[in-house]
Parts: C-alpha cells; sequence; structure tokens
C-alpha cells in the first residue's frame, strides 16, 4: 500500500509560520507578497510566484516547496528485508508502528504501537519470530495505544527516554544507554526533541540498509510540528538525522518510508542541502 505524504504544502506553510512566530501581516512585510496571497496559500491554493516569494522568509526551500505543491515528488517504495511497516487508524488520521528482525536469528524489536497492535502480533506470530525489546520514539497517544497488548502486559521489555516516562516502560538517559545489541540487530538511540520533550531516533544496524525509526521528527518532504521547540526539532534533525548516510532508510510515524538522500534533495525544511 503506498501512504500519501503526511503533511500538504500548506502544512508545510503553516508549521514554519508557526514555528517562527509569523503571522500573515508579518510574512506579508517581509516577502512583499499580500495577506490575501498568504490566506490562500496557507488554505491551499498553488500560486509558484507566492511560494517563492515567501519560501525564504520561511527558510523553506522554494522549488521543493513548489514542487510539492504540484505533487511532483514522492519517496521511492522502499523494500528491505528484515523491515516491515504497520498504518492503523487513530481518529481521523493513521500511525506507523515498525518490526525489525534479524532473519537468521528470527529476533524481532518494535518500534511503536500505532492505535491497533494486532497486525504487528499477527504477523510476528506468522513468521514465527521473537519479539525482544520495545522502544518507543515518543508517548504521543497515536504511538503507544497499544502497548498493553503488544508487550503483553509487560512481559517484553520496553524502552522510553527518561523525559518521557509511561506506564509499562523503563526510562533511560542517552548518557548511560546509547546502544542496545539483540539478536544481530544493533540499535542507537540519537535524541530528536522539539516535536516533543523526549523524542528519540533509533538506528538500527544489522540490515542490509541502515534504518533511522525517527517518530515524528521527520516526515517524507515535511517534520513533525516543533510543538516544544521548532528550533531544536530542526537542529537536532540536522545534527542526528542528516548526518547519517544517504542510504539510510527515515522509518516516520507518519506517511511513506523514505531514505535520507531523498530528503536531503525534496524536504523544504532543509534548503541548505538543495
Amino acid at each position: 500500500m503506498l501512504l500519501p505524504l503526511e503533511d500538504l504544502f500548506n502544512d508545510v506553510i503553516a508549521k514554519s509560520m508557526r514555528g517562527l512566530g509569523l503571522s500573515d501581516d508579518a510574512l506579508a512585510g517581509l516577502s512583499c507578497a499580500s495577506t490575501e496571497d498568504i490566506a490562500n496559500a496557507k488554505a491551499g491554493k498553488v500560486d509558484d510566484y507566492v511560494l517563492r516569494k515567501i519560501a525564504p522568509h520561511l527558510q523553506l526551500e522554494g522549488l521543493s516547496l513548489v514542487a510539492m505543491a504540484h505533487g511532483e515528488w514522492r519517496p521511492l517504495p522502499v523494500n528491505v528485508s528484515g523491515l516491515e511497516q504497520f498504518n492503523t487508524t487513530y481518529h481521523d488520521m493513521t500511525v506507523n508502528a515498525y518490526l525489525v528482525w534479524d532473519t537468521e536469528t528470527k529476533n524481532a524489536v518494535a518500534f511503536d504501537t500505532g492505535a491497533d497492535a494486532s497486525p504487528m502480533i499477527n504477523f510476528i506470530q506468522k513468521k514465527g519470530l521473537n519479539l525482544s525489546l520495545i522502544f518507543l520514539t515518543h508517548t504521543h497517544g497515536d504511538h503507544i495505544q497499544d502497548l498493553a497488548k503488544l508487550s503483553a502486559d509487560g512481559a517484553v521489555t520496553t524502552f522510553v527516554h527518561e523525559k518521557e516516562p509511561c506506564p509499562g516502560a523503563k526510562t533511560f538517559k542517552l548518557s548511560d544507554t546509547e546502544a542496545w545489541e539483540s539478536g544481530g540487530l544493533r540499535i542507537e538511540a540519537r535524541s530528536t526533541w522539539g516535536h516533543s520533550k523526549g523524542g528519540i531516533t533509533y538506528v538500527v544496524s544489522g540490515l542490509k540498509h541502515p534504518l533511522a525509526i525517527v517518530g515524528d521528527a521527520i516526515f517524507a518532504s515535511s517534520m513533525g510540528g516543533g510543538m516544544v521547540s521548532y528550533a531544536d526539532a530542526l537542529a537536532t534533525n540536522r545534527k542526528e538525522i542528516f548526518t547519517l548516510p544517504d542510504n539510510t532508510v527515515i522509518c516516520p510515524g507518519h506517511g511513506p518510508m523514505t531514505t535520507v538522500g531523498e530528503e536531503k534533495a525534496h524536504n523544504p525544511f532543509y534548503p541548505e542541502f538543495q
């Protein structure tokens, strides 16, 4: 199933304006676009000239924003042996969870639960896998909704960053626990906070391609809203995700999987790579 992009171009505009604290009037003053033009863009009207005018003042890459507005790009399909994405419905949206396993040892590790862990549990049973650990990228409700079921009421150890404790999970500090080894897999934790207080990206090695399970830090051609700190969301993504090899598969909390290389080339929030 091809998942749609999580955000539209006008979502990107709105996230940037909120993060930078810019009103329609303020952006109009900076860009010389009219407030009506800006309101129309936020409402989804595609005007290439307006988008190119406002993009620099939103610290966005104009050509990528225009391409997004015209639906001209989506990431190539990702198919990595030992990686499965599960997409479940949560209220009026969908949310992703991931299972990663070593094909020789059959050891599996889960990342988030999504709204319903049943598809993941059924997959584990069908493939004869052993779920050894669960990691939480952050504790927003859509990502941990079914933790009790997935962990069998705590029988499977779950980890979460100490800034976002939740029932049923052990907390960790990055200074104390930066990596886990589990049945042929290595899982490294990196701080990508800003969308949430303790947002974590887990970098997984042991498969054909390195993986970055990023939660809501990055989406294909977008990013999570900087609900705690927009500036730190941008900065930690740059430091911890965009420094990974270009072939690293990005596994986001919403929307399709992508790669570091594709986001460097197409994500409007990171113009320095384009």
